[in-house]
């Protein structure tokens, strides 16, 4: 079976790929193929960090620095220092580029509307709705999951989005320090773990763990994006913490939650935890549960 579904994705990509011209060297009909159009795009109006650019495409820096080479002898992008830091450089598109831009945009629009023009409606719809389809499933593939500091920005950003959200939904509000603390110290290797799930150098979902007694270890701060949710990716994120947790010595999991957390209820119950007795004094918790990783 999984063979199969291997072989309707490489007739999947050979179909895509002749049909959105990525196979010629003048994509678009223009002097440059697919790689470096792609990279002028983007760069975008207000320019963008290099390494920030090689790890939302995931592409190897000596290829986009040939790339970035060729457009800057194009007239099209120019490099140079973003600040007083020598080391980040910063990449923008001169007027030329920026008209070259705009004119890939407009030819883009009519490759796109031609695909759409031999379809009928009822093809068009069916048509739209797959690619949004297998748009949300492709982010899947490319979810990193790594081990940070709890004080890194990004955990800082989860961390506020989370809180955010527990305000927004709890029928009483949150307030951090009203709940139970976890402090940066107990979120670190050998006490616990912070960790941070990306998609294409976009931040979208963490999770923590702490010890709360020994082999004893707590699940904190788990979070998912919206714009990433239904997509399994609180399954990858609980997945890793268990995995993390194995490696610090954490023979039981624990974790409560708030009755209004309706998906994160179901996470836990679908992935082995069980309900048990409070076993601590949240003020915002209804549920408590509990499983035993051997």
């Amino acid at each position: 079976m999984f063979a199969e579904q291997v072989s309707h994705v490489r007739r999947f990509n050979r179909l895509v790929t002749q049909r959105v011209g990525a196979l010629d060297d003048h994509f678009l009909g223009r002097d440059r193929a697919l790689g470096a159009s792609r990279l002028l795009y983007e760069i975008g109006p207000r320019g963008t960090d290099l390494r920030e650019l090689r790890q939302r495409l995931g592409l190897d820096s000596g290829y986009v620095s040939r790339l970035i080479r060729g457009l800057e002898a194009e007239g099209l992008v120019q490099v140079g220092r973003d600040g007083e830091d020598a080391r980040v450089r910063r990449a923008r598109l001169t007027a030329s580029g920026r008209r070259e831009v705009r004119e890939m945009d407009e030819r883009a629009e009519r490759l796109a509307a031609g695909l759409l023009a031999g379809l009928t409606a009822s093809q068009r719809e069916r048509l739209v709705d797959a690619m949004g389809k297998v748009v949300r499933l492709l982010q899947v593939t490319g979810l990193v999951i790594e081990t940070v500091h709890p004080a890194d920005r990004a955990a800082r950003w989860c961390v506020a989005q989370y809180f955010a959200e527990l305000d927004r939904r709890f029928e009483t509000g949150f307030d951090p320090e009203a709940s139970l603390a976890a402090a940066d110290e107990e979120m670190v290797p050998p006490l616990g773990a912070f960790l941070v799930g990306s998609i294409d150098g976009e931040t979208v979902a963490s999770g923590a763990l702490k010890t709360i007694s020994p082999g004893v270890g707590s699940i904190k701060r788990m979070w998912v994006a919206d714009s990433v949710r239904g997509l399994g990716i609180g399954y990858r994120m609980l997945e890793a913490i268990e995995t993390r947790a194995r490696e610090l010595g954490f023979t039981t999991l624990r974790l409560e939650t708030n009755r209004t957390l309706h998906e994160a209820i179901r996470l836990y119950q679908s992935t082995g935890f069980r309900e048990v007795k409070p076993f601590n004094a949240d003020p915002y918790a209804h549920h408590w549960f509990e499983k035993n990783l051997d």
